[in-house]
């Protein structure tokens, strides 16, 4: 039975952190993006966030967000630097093309810094691609 359930796998479609500046607080922060660069829009998207690291471990966050269009990405949420000495998921369920995806997108603790940054797909800034 499970053998006859199709799984589809996750492509084109990325979580992302960004370091910004924050205009209201001036200061730097991180942030993260989800990435939909699949040529069709994805919908129903569904984030669930934790981080954890053994003992310790983070309130879970869920976010959702209706509609992404090709091309695009959307804010899922700001990012402490507390949290980064943390392994942080971000477990992501969407329908595209008339199927269900999931995948779960993980930040490694302490893999988010400055100098770890590279060119992101879609987004016009430096940032770092969840595993």
């Amino acid at each position: 039975m499970k053998k006859d359930i199709e799984i589809p796998k996750v492509e084109k479609v990325h979580v992302a952190a960004v370091r910004e500046f924050n205009e209201e607080f001036q200061a730097e922060e991180w942030n993260a993006y989800i990435i939909n660069n699949k040529n069709v829009s994805i919908e129903m998207i569904l984030i669930v966030a934790k981080g954890y690291d053994g003992t310790k471990e983070t309130s879970v966050m869920r976010h959702k967000l209706e509609k992404l269009p090709p091309h695009s990405f959307a804010k899922i949420e700001f990012i402490q630097d507390a949290v980064l000495e943390l392994t942080n998921e971000y477990q992501v369920t969407f329908f595209a093309e008339h199927k269900m995806f999931e995948k779960t997108f993980v930040f490694k603790k302490n893999t988010v810094s400055k100098d770890k940054q590279k060119d992101l797909p879609i987004i016009p800034k430096m940032g770092i691609l969840a595993e």
